[in-house]
């Protein structure tokens, strides 16, 4: 018997997804799960070519899909001949699906898709996880699906409207992460800054924060994994600028630096509000570090406006940037305006790549012979507060948060 073998793409969400069912499907064998993302159509045929790829490999395994990308297009991967079962993001997180995989045609039946309405999903979190990754850090989710429609985004087809795990399940998964040892938590889920609007008494993220820091007294850190910055509120800004056990690390979906493109992108802030945003937490906290999803070649996106995203890296003071090529995804307002050259879009999106490292250099340049607490992922690499590697020429316990002066910089990396 071999256990299922799991592969992931996309963000840290489906990662935690991925662990949640490493856990359920204990007792089924011989199986490979491809865990998948939709967010451009690049991560499509990535998914679709690394199945070509482990079926070739591994031809008599149970081939099953799931993810974004297989419940917003199914028929896609059920069509592929190495596939053999097609699941949704609902059935992948319950038990039940996962205990039906031992019958007899469940897997390679009449019925190769096992995909319902995610619009009709209500509950998010059906199973919880007690860490994964490294022994130091752990990821919690708070939240799944995203209420809003930006023009270029097929997420919430995939993932359905806004749902929100209560603040006390919240806590008590904390704290027994907490006591089994883990140093560090990161919250995720995908319009993090939603959390709460589905709740009774409609609480906000902050408020979420603050309960954590309060009732889970002997957690060391904090962080939280990306939010919409226009909707952060006042308790969750609070907690930002004083709360020293929440990471002075903030990734913000910013998306463009235009104010044309952000409304053709049906954003919700301008570019004066990113500014804005990041100079008052700075102020207020000046080793906050920022990191930004950034968008390159969106239709209609000429050089001057593509030029006011790469001004909004240094108005902003980003330091980690995720950059996006600009891909169609059929069924979204955006794949239906005017296209920007494909070869444009790859030169600007090096270029934004390029002013990224040119950024974290800077960044990391100013950490030398200053001091950083770090929590230790290996026995040789650990991260400050605002999430620089940082490696050592000797072996650290870890899990641990240790005290460290920082002596120089390699490539993008800290040394110790």
């Amino acid at each position: 018997m071999k256990s299922p073998v799991f592969e992931t793409f996309g963000c840290r969400l489906n990662a935690y997804e991925t662990e949640a069912m490493r856990d359920l499907s204990t007792g089924l064998d011989n199986a490979i799960i491809i865990n998948t993302c939709a967010v451009t159509a690049e991560a499509v045929r990535k998914a679709r070519q690394r199945i070509r790829h482990l079926r070739r490999e591994n031809p008599d395994a149970k081939m099953i899909v799931t993810g974004c990308a297989a419940q917003i297009e199914p028929e896609t991967f059920a069509k592929m001949p190495e596939v053999d079962l097609v699941l949704g993001n609902l059935e992948k997180m319950q038990p039940d699906t996962w205990k039906a995989m031992s019958g007899p045609d469940f897997i390679g039946g009449t019925e190769k898709i096992k995909v319902n309405d995610i619009m009709a999903a209500t509950e998010t979190a059906g199973h919880l996880i007690d860490g994964f990754g490294t022994r130091s850090r752990a990821y919690v989710q708070v939240q799944n699906g995203c209420d809003h429609r930006c023009t270029f985004c097929i997420i919430p087809y995939g993932r359905g409207n806004s749902r929100s795990v209560p603040a006390g399940v919240v806590v008590e998964q904390i704290q027994r992460l907490v006591d089994k040892g883990f140093n560090e938590i990161v919250l995720t889920g995908v319009d993090m800054t939603s959390w709460g609007a589905d709740l009774p008494a409609t609480p906000q993220l902050g408020n979420l924060v603050q309960r954590i820091l309060k009732l889970v007294p002997d957690l060391p850190r904090l962080r939280i994994s990306s939010i919409d910055s226009i909707e952060a509120d006042d308790a969750l800004i609070e907690a930002i600028t004083s709360e020293h056990r929440l990471m002075p690390h903030l990734h913000l979906s910013l998306q463009a630096g235009d104010n044309m493109i952000l409304k053709r992108m049906k954003r919700r802030h301008s570019r004066e509000d990113s500014i804005e945003f990041c100079a008052d937490i700075r102020q207020a906290r000046p080793d906050i570090v920022f990191g930004a999803d950034i968008i390159a070649g969106f239709p209609t996106e000429t050089d001057e406006m593509f030029e006011n995203s790469l001004k909004l890296v240094k108005d902003c003071g980003l330091t980690w940037l995720h950059v996006f090529p600009y891909s169609p995804r059929q069924g979204t307002p955006a794949a239906r305006m005017p296209a920007v050259d494909g070869r444009v879009i790859k030169a600007r999106a090096a270029q934004l790549r390029a002013i990224g490292e040119k950024a974290v250099q800077t960044h990391l340049t100013r950490q030398i012979g200053t001091r950083h607490t770090v929590l230790l992922e290996s026995p040789r690499m650990g991260r400050t507060e605002g999430f620089a590697e940082v490696i050592y020429d000797t072996d650290q316990p870890v899990g641990d948060i240790i005290s460290t002066k920082i002596s120089g910089v390699s490539g993008g990396q800290l040394l110790a």
